[in-house]
């Protein structure tokens, strides 16, 4: 199989994969709040924060285990990948038991620090169950899920994730309909995400003939903790928001939160599909000095991107609150619907997914020691923006915390890129931005007559249809006037 046709599979299966967690992650938090309340979701979606930091296990380190793999993946070096999935393994079992230790601190301390009308025990099993359902997504089979991705075979896990994330859903509903308590609804949906890393044993030994018995003299994995630097940051910057509502506001107020994120980090993660099978491309690219195309295919990746995230947040920005109307329509325990904070939290996230080419390759370079300060000062800039803000605005606060966060960064790692990696002006993005700004701006004047004629699922999606339709138009005829050869270009590509 040719890495083109890798690319093709691991793009396909990653964005069907997020369309379907996409519409799972929208049935699934209407389901808890109409049963269980939004203080109880709001609960949930804190303490599933404050475990959050299990994930590092996968995005810090694994993405340097990816990058060290990429070499010995391309020169065919059986021993070298071993020696790789050894020392990976070794250091995820120690990990493993400090976060281990970690849950159970939380389980003792977080109901006894949190406000909540709820009980020790029932607050403290949440946490005990939550923490158990990070470890089945998270943790068991990372090394084989990484060898996987780093060999441009991504589409193994993610078809596999796919149907897991089906699964789920079904069992999870038909709890709720005979209603079941919360914590039977997380403790089987935690037990249906074992199913993954068994899956990926079994794929992993019939194509890989690993050496896992070999002595390690040497470490093979470099910059291994300036990858959980870099990592540690980032789950601070996705967890401050929810954390800081946790300590100076309210559960009702997560629980808004938390809707406003489903809506953005699920536009967020269907554009992430459509970068999974890059990083593995871009970095086999690299093992092999092919500068050339890699600057080449750099080019067209770029503006897709910026393209698409304009289109996508665009639509975002103008959906977002008749979406989040029609929604919570039959939520009446709270206020859900907040304009100024929805937009800006859209922005914020579309800053992260401009980023996303730049990063991309910065990890595919394995460059993590050299940008971990940049990830560093990103979180520190929302921990203290948030922290400062929200006493007197709120939602507001924090969502500002968020972009001027990103803002920061994205700017940053696309000046590395072009004085690091691919050597060239800046003069690229900035016109990249320029762009997206005059087309944002375009689609919103273009797409102030179309409202939501009722309040119903129906009339929003034909609202929907109207917007994207048009502004997809805008879209290339902007585009059209600033990047005509790339515009004739990419279909051909596609075709091909």
């Amino acid at each position: 199989m040719t890495r083109k046709q890798k690319l093709i599979l691991n793009t396909a299966s990653s964005l069907i994969h997020q369309l379907i967690t996409v519409v799972c992650g929208i049935i699934l938090p209407r389901a808890y709040i109409a049963s269980f309340g939004s203080e109880v979701n709001g609960l949930v979606a804190s303490i599933t924060q404050f475990i959050s930091i299990i994930t590092f296990l996968e995005l810090g380190v694994g993405a340097v285990v990816q990058a060290a793999l990429y070499f010995p993946l391309a020169k065919k070096e059986t021993e070298e990948i071993s020696r790789i999935i050894i020392s990976s393994n070794r250091f995820f079992k120690k990990i493993g038991g400090i976060l281990i230790l970690y849950s159970l601190v939380l389980f003792f301390l977080y109901p006894m620090l949190i406000d909540t009308t709820h009980s020790f025990f029932y607050t403290g099993s949440l946490v005990a169950i939550l923490a158990l359902s990070a470890f089945a997504q998270y943790f068991f089979g990372i090394s084989y899920q990484l060898l996987l991705q780093a060999d441009q075979l991504a589409f193994v896990a993610l078809l596999t994730n796919t149907v897991t994330v089906i699964i789920n859903t079904i069992v999870v509903l038909l709890l709720i309909k005979y209603e079941k308590s919360v914590q039977i609804v997380k403790l089987v949906s935690s037990m249906i995400f074992l199913i993954r890393p068994i899956i990926f044993q079994i794929v992993v030994k019939k194509r890989y003939r690993l050496q896992l018995s070999i002595p390690l003299h040497v470490e093979p994995i470099k910059q291994k903790w300036n990858g959980i630097a870099q990592h540690i940051a980032s789950v601070v910057l996705n967890s401050t928001d929810i954390v800081v509502l946790t300590v100076f506001s309210s559960f009702s107020l997560v629980s808004v939160y938390s809707v406003y994120y489903l809506v953005v980090n699920s536009i967020k993660k269907i554009l992430i599909s459509f970068t999974s099978g890059f990083q593995a491309l871009f970095g086999n690219m690299l093992s092999n000095n092919e500068l050339s195309k890699l600057n080449q295919a750099f080019e067209k990746f770029e503006w897709i991107m910026h393209t698409f995230v304009t289109i996508f947040f665009t639509c975002t920005g103008i959906l977002i609150i008749p979406f989040i109307i029609v929604y919570t329509a039959t939520i009446t325990d709270y206020e859900y619907v907040y304009p100024v904070f929805g937009i800006l939290l859209v922005v914020a996230h579309a800053l992260y997914c401009i980023r996303l080419p730049y990063n991309q390759l910065v990890l595919a370079a394995g460059h993590f020691k050299e940008t971990q300060t940049s990830a560093i000062i990103e979180a520190s800039i929302n921990i203290v923006i948030s922290i400062v803000l929200v006493q007197a605005y709120g939602l507001i606060g924090v969502a500002l915390g968020t972009l001027v966060a990103m803002l920061y960064r994205t700017v940053y790692l696309a000046w590395y890129l072009s004085k690091n990696i691919i050597k060239r002006t800046l003069r690229h993005f900035y016109l990249h931005i320029v762009v997206d700004a005059i087309s944002v701006v375009t689609m919103v004047c273009a797409t102030q007559w179309i409202t939501l004629s009722s309040i119903s699922f129906f009339a929003w999606f034909v609202m929907a249809l109207k917007v994207v339709l048009i502004c997809s138009i805008v879209s290339f005829l902007v585009n059209a006037v600033f990047y005509p050869r790339l515009l004739k270009a990419i279909p051909k590509g596609i075709m091909r």
